[in-house]
């Protein structure tokens, strides 16, 4: 057992979704590994990386066959930390897999996903770490789960000869049509974005509810107001229209090797991921011209320049 390697497991769906269930199932099948599971006790999809700051965490043990396990209080990224920290298991895994999430994570949907941000934060804490997210419809967990073996198996033979890439994490997508995927792809993270559509709803039948951060007294909202004359006794429920935007900007051009484009096509993606986000370059031009601007005083510049106005601007987004 000793020369076992270590895979620890969480997600965002929370510890008893089918797609966390699975991949442990799937992993514990094969003898080859110790699994370790620490997932979240509820769902926290699209939470992103958020984490708990001020509060405690609380961590109950459940059952999982052939694993160790326990449920958190927390975000995917508490789950990640809290599992590589060695404050909840004896070892550091070698692997931490972050999934199987319900839904792609592609495009912008990466900085929304919590699935991403548990492979994210074992990563920060020098863990080697896969986010696995599955773009169902069967919603065979199983399957999905046994496509990916053979790149697991891959990365934990690179890590038993410390030949792995460290300077960055895996982001992988499977197919809806997983038993019959076309193979693997390398594919750059595209630029499709999740739709910030809202429609009002009057109802819990409609699809809207209330977090429990939103159940405020109607006292409490007169009292951000004092000048309101009338403070209507019903909240507004809104519910998100889940969508996707096409990609913003420029247009790239080779679309055919991002990753929601290759998963349309039957493939599974891989998207290499780092912690740090590097601007466009043009983005960069610009503000090599712009920052020295700011070294210029209003009084050593004409007033209708062009060098004022940005400098104003750039004061009054300082004191915001």
């Amino acid at each position: 057992m000793d020369n076992l390697k270590t895979i620890m497991v969480t997600n965002d769906d929370g510890i008893d979704a089918p797609g966390l269930q699975a991949l442990v199932r799937v992993l514990v099948s094969t003898n080859l590994y110790r699994i370790l599971v620490c997932a979240p006790d509820s769902e926290q999809s699209a939470v992103s990386h958020c984490i708990t700051w001020k509060h405690d965490l609380h961590v109950k043990e459940v059952a999982i066959t052939g694993a160790k396990a326990f449920a958190v209080s927390g975000t995917p990224a508490d789950c990640a930390s809290l599992g590589v920290s060695k404050a909840l298991f004896p070892v550091v895994p070698d692997l931490v897999i972050s999934g199987i999430n319900e839904g792609n994570n592609c495009g912008h949907r990466i900085w929304y996903s919590g699935t991403v941000a548990g492979a994210r934060q074992a990563f920060l804490q020098g863990v080697p770490s896969v986010s696995i997210s599955y773009h169902c419809n069967l919603h065979d967990f199983t399957v999905a789960a046994e496509a990916c073996l053979p790149i697991l198996s891959a990365i934990l033979v690179e890590i038993r000869n410390t030949n792995y890439l460290q300077k960055c994490f895996l982001n992988i997508n499977l197919p809806a049509d997983v038993t019959n995927h076309k193979g693997y792809k390398l594919a750059r993270q595209c630029k499709s974005m999740v739709s910030m559509e809202w429609k009002q709803v009057t109802s819990n039948a409609e699809g809207g509810h209330m977090l429990p951060t939103m159940n405020m007294k109607t006292e409490s909202i007169a009292a951000m107001d004092k000048n309101t004359a009338t403070v209507s006794q019903e909240q507004l429920v809104f519910k998100r229209l889940i969508g996707e935007r096409p990609q913003m900007g420029a247009q790239v051009k080779d679309k055919t090797s991002e990753d929601y484009d290759f998963l349309k096509k039957g493939y599974i993606t891989i998207t290499p991921l780092g912690a740090l986000t590097n601007a466009d370059s043009d983005c960069q031009s610009y503000f090599k011209e712009w920052l020295p601007v700011l070294d210029t005083t209003p009084q050593r510049c004409n007033a209708d320049s062009t060098e004022v106005r940005i400098l104003m601007m750039a004061v009054t987004i300082l004191k915001a």
